[in-house]
């Protein structure tokens, strides 16, 4: 189970590091070769959501069914496991927005920049006629 979360967790910083290389201000040829291959890698790395979908589908579940501690029978090591576990479904709920979010802000950025490099061709068609 750690297992999906680490690899979560490298998607996540994976897509942090490109959503700033996207927003760097870059030389012209350097910032449409840098949108082109993050839009290859768009396409592979789309599997990504249906993952966080499911894995909050998961969490969601969990909360569900949590043994809930909360009474003066527990013991401080149940009670502590208890908000240990609360805190890692907290961080795996983040974990999941931000990499469906971060997916979708780097697919607009690209998307973005596609479009104004469109209208600067057409521009440039215009001027040339």
């Amino acid at each position: 189970m750690e297992l999906q979360w680490a690899i979560l967790a490298s998607v996540v910083l994976v897509e942090v590091a490109i959503a700033i290389i996207l927003t760097l201000p870059l030389p012209q040829l350097l910032k449409s070769t840098v949108v082109t291959l993050s839009t290859l890698l768009l396409k592979p790395s789309a599997g990504v959501l249906p993952f966080a979908v499911l894995q909050l589908m998961d969490l969601y579940w969990k909360k569900e069914h949590f043994l809930i501690c909360v009474s003066e029978v527990c013991t401080a090591s149940e009670r502590d496991r208890y908000e240990k576990s609360i805190c890692k479904a907290q961080r795996n709920v983040v974990l999941c927005i931000l990499a469906c979010l971060l997916y979708w802000c780097i697919y607009t950025i690209c998307k973005f920049h596609k479009a104004v490099q469109e209208l600067e061709e057409d521009e440039k068609r215009l001027l040339v006629k």
